[in-house]
C-alpha cells in the first residue's frame, strides 16, 4: 500500500527515466541518500522515482519523508514481496529504470551527487 494511505502505487516504469529505492527511516546510509535524490529530481523533471518502505515503521517512514521533502511516491512492503521480486536483502538499494523499462544500474548505497550522477546518465 500506498505510503500515505491512499490506496496502491502502481509501479510502471516506461517512458520516463526512473529511480526506484529501497530504503528504510532507521537506515543511515539511506538517509544520505535522500537529500542527493529529492536535489536529483528537483533537476530533472523528467525522472521518475519511486520509493520503497523496507523493514520499517511506516509512521517513522511517513515522518522521515516529511522531514526530507521527498515528493515521490512511497509504498510500504509489509510482507516482503516487492523486494523479493528485486532480489533485495539489504538497503539501501536503488535501481536505475530507462525509459524502455530496461534496468541498466543496481547501486548498493551511493554517498555523492557524482555517483548519482552517474548512474543517472545511464538511463537517459
Amino acid at each position: 500500500p500506498n505510503l500515505t494511505g491512499q490506496g496502491d502505487l502502481q509501479f510502471n516504469p516506461g517512458g520516463k527515466p526512473t529511480v526506484l529505492t529501497f530504503w528504510a527511516s532507521w537506515c543511515a546510509p539511506c538517509r544520505q541518500e535522500f537529500p542527493l535524490l529529492v536535489a536529483a529530481q528537483a533537476n530533472n523533471p523528467d525522472l521518475a522515482v519511486f520509493g520503497v518502505v523496507y523493514k520499517d515503521i511506516p509512521a517513522d517512514a511517513r515522518a522521515f519523508v516529511g522531514e526530507q521533502g521527498a515528493s515521490w511516491p512511497n509504498v510500504t512492503d509489509q510482507g516482503g514481496d516487492v523486494a523479493s521480486a528485486y532480489g533485495v536483502r539489504a538497503i539501501p538499494q536503488t535501481f536505475f529504470i530507462d525509459r524502455n523499462g530496461i534496468i541498466r544500474a543496481r547501486v548498493f548505497g551511493f554517498t555523492s551527487r557524482k555517483d548519482l550522477d552517474a548512474q543517472l546518465a545511464k538511463i537517459r
